[in-house]
């Protein structure tokens, strides 16, 4: 059993390092993932034995290959810090991702399609939506941390008042001046004076 287990480990330690290797290898050459753009010609007109690509927005292949390499290289390391990110944030990485993704497809429709104003305006617009989901899930996944951490009961909050400039909650402030007021009947603190026994 125990060397079953010490091969599945050794597997699942061989697959990691791969994978890894990988990664490490693809970020080491993402420099020259994005100067793969010198390799296509220089012209408006690209013909190849498989397809014809003709640049239209862009007027030259060269300068449509350099656009988009330069949208799908950051794509790809954001891709690779999504997947590979252990932190509880990570989905914050969606913003960028889209934002770059949405860029990409935008340049490639008016190259292709030589429609420049049907989503070259207002981006941001579009993109809002998208941003407000990735904003929401990250914000609950912290509360959901922030409640196992802390152990904090979120149904609890209603029922008590908790009052955002004091650290204390209303409920606990009136239990506490019921005890003080309790006590003061059954006791009285000592009154000393400090400056006679000087």
């Amino acid at each position: 059993m125990t060397q079953y287990k010490n091969k599945l480990s050794k597997d699942q330690r061989s697959k990691f390092l791969f994978t890894g290797s990988i990664l490490g290898l693809i970020i080491a050459f993402s420099p020259y993932i994005f100067y793969l753009y010198e390799i296509f010609p220089s012209g408006r007109i690209w013909e190849n034995s498989f397809f014809t690509y003709e640049s239209k927005y862009y007027e030259d292949v060269l300068t449509a290959a350099w656009t988009y390499l330069g949208k799908i290289v950051p794509l790809l390391l954001l891709f690779i810090w999504f997947f590979t990110c252990k932190h509880w944030w990570y989905h914050v990485i969606l913003v960028p991702i889209i934002m770059y993704a949405f860029q990409l497809i935008t340049a490639f429709y008016q190259d292709a399609f030589l429609k420049i104003d049907l989503m070259d305006n207002n981006q941001l617009i579009y993109l809002a939506p998208f941003f407000i989901i990735v904003l929401s899930i990250v914000y609950l996944i912290r509360i959901k941390i922030f409640d196992r951490i802390y152990g904090i009961d979120l149904s609890e909050i209603d029922e008590t008042d908790v009052s955002v400039f004091s650290p204390i909650s209303e409920t606990d402030r009136r239990e506490m001046k019921s005890f003080r007021d309790e006590e003061e009947e059954y006791w009285e603190p000592a009154q000393e004076d400090y400056y006679t026994r000087l």
